[in-house]
């Protein structure tokens, strides 16, 4: 089972929601996103929440090279 200590990736106002409710917050829920970040997203990408970041093809694209390159060595 995966685990992830959550005061290390959510600001502090997200740490006690549930899964459900942090999927579904602004990406500026993560540590160290801000709210302008969250618009630029919105903007480019259309990403308004952590779910649409994590599905997000990109993030996905550059989690597979970097996985491929930790293989590699």
């Amino acid at each position: 089972m995966a685990t992830i200590d959550l005061d290390k990736v959510l600001d502090k106002a997200w740490v006690e929601k549930s899964l459900p409710e942090i999927l579904t917050a602004p990406v500026a829920a993560l540590k160290g996103v801000s709210d302008r970040d969250g618009e630029l997203l919105d903007e480019a990408f259309g990403v308004k929440t952590v779910a649409d970041l994590a599905q997000l093809k990109y993030v996905r694209w550059a989690q597979a090279l970097a996985a491929l390159d930790a293989t590699a060595k």
